[in-house]
């Protein structure tokens, strides 16, 4: 059996376990710990051997996770990144200075967890976390960037002590697990808050302030509140896409463009002042070095990532009442600049997602191209049509995003402006 063969069998025996959440939804989701703990004791512990940061919140965890192990890289430590889900490879989920995980381990580890003997049933999402462990592990990673999956309290990487915790803001999401007001989802994200580990957090007022700060108060854990004192000195849009930020470390340009960016730059400096405080050495050179490549020494891709400039193809993986508010607002703003062009927006949502919110939000003189993701969990694009029209907007239905971006790009002049988002799916659909 050759080496595709075998990892191709190895994708499908994951998969095939407790699905998915990303892929199937609700069906998937398997929140506590006992399982985790469990297969980390068959491991040895794997987590115990490197030092981590572990990032949660409902928006910007990703991209602040790349940007803190860009900074590590940077400083020259062997930096291990958990993320959450993929695009385009299953791989990318996993990777140590910005190189995936080969498929050899991932080989290597389902095959060794096949013979183990445990006779529960581990999650995709808890088996997936177990293989990055594993892995950092065994390359002796100095630090390891671990994304929280879902939620904080419950979630499988909560096993893990690390030298900080970084909660970037909260947001209606996941409601149906998580709970269903914004301070009932605070207290699950706050579940990461560990005793005597600093914790930053990136947003947060009124009643989800006092949630974190109760939370570290009881585990008496210092607290950082980023938007009591911005880290950031200035910051404009660069002209070469992403943003020019001056702040104490130095001037640098951050290829992430994205106006909700800005707050993620704040809270990624902030973590890098308690990382510093917790002992990791850190220059004001690898600061800027690290914001300044995050994309080419990560790979990250899919945050307000700009495709072709004429039109303007814009693809971003904002998918709930946050992200969403973010991107309109920035598009509203590139229009303005854009007498002549018009507004195309490929969309495309997940079954489970709570879109009515969401629909209030999208602009009713844009041309919609509807679509749905290749996955089971999509909302099928008959269903959006028909909540599209109870919401007052139109657009044409596609059978997929290929289809739906290639009609949308054939319809455009050199002036307009194409984003495709509303889920991660869609995005994941366009790239590959």
């Amino acid at each position: 059996m050759n080496n595709n063969t075998q990892y191709e069998e190895a994708l499908s025996f994951l998969f095939s376990q407790l699905p998915m959440f990303s892929r199937v939804g609700a069906a998937a989701y398997k929140p506590g710990l006992d399982t985790s703990l469990a297969i980390d004791k068959f491991f040895g512990h794997p987590h115990r051997k490197f030092k981590s940061i572990h990032v949660g919140g409902t928006n910007g965890k990703g991209s602040s996770s790349h940007m803190l192990a860009a900074v590590l890289q940077s400083q020259g430590y062997k930096t291990g990144l958990y993320t959450s889900p993929h695009l385009v490879d299953f791989r990318e989920r996993m990777r140590i200075n910005g190189e995936m995980i080969p498929q050899e381990k991932v080989i290597e580890f389902v095959d060794k967890w096949k013979k183990c003997g445990y006779e529960g049933h581990p999650s995709f999402f808890e088996l997936t976390m177990m293989m990055a462990f594993n892995w950092f592990a065994e390359e002796n990673v100095d630090y390891a960037i671990i994304e929280v999956g879902m939620g904080g309290r419950l979630d499988s990487t909560n096993i893990i002590t690390p030298e900080v915790c970084v909660i970037t803001n909260i947001s209606n999401d996941h409601t149906q697990f998580l709970g269903d007001t914004l301070p009932k989802i605070a207290a699950e994200k706050a579940g990461i808050i560990k005793t005597g580990i600093p914790v930053v957090i990136g947003e947060a007022e009124g009643e989800i302030r006092d949630v974190f700060a109760g939370k570290a108060e009881e585990v008496n854990a210092p607290i950082c509140f980023c938007e009591d004192e911005s880290r950031i000195k200035s910051i404009t849009p660069s002209q070469q896409g992403g943003w020019e930020c001056t702040c104490n470390e130095g001037t640098v340009i951050i290829p992430l463009s994205g106006d909700y960016q800005k707050k993620n730059i704040n809270t990624v400096l902030h973590a890098i002042d308690a990382m510093r405080g917790a002992g990791i050495g850190i220059s004001d050179e690898n600061v800027l070095k690290g914001l300044a490549h995050v994309d080419t020494l990560t790979g990250l891709n899919g945050r307000w990532t700009i495709l072709q400039n004429r039109p303007l193809v814009i693809a971003d993986t904002g998918h709930n009442i946050a992200g969403i508010t973010y991107n309109m607002a920035q598009l509203h703003r590139l229009m303005q600049d854009r007498h002549n062009g018009e507004l195309k927006i490929v969309i495309g949502f997940v079954a489970d997602k709570t879109i009515d919110k969401i629909l209030k939000l999208l602009p009713a003189d844009a041309e919609y191209f509807l679509t749905n993701a290749q996955i089971p969990r999509a909302l099928p694009v008959e269903q959006l049509k028909e909540r599209f029209n109870e919401a007052g907007l139109d657009g044409e239905c596609y059978p997929d995003v290929k289809t739906a971006y290639s009609s949308a790009l054939a319809s455009a002049s050199p002036e307009d402006i194409i984003f495709v988002g509303g889920s991660t799916f869609i995005v994941a659909d366009l790239l590959s």
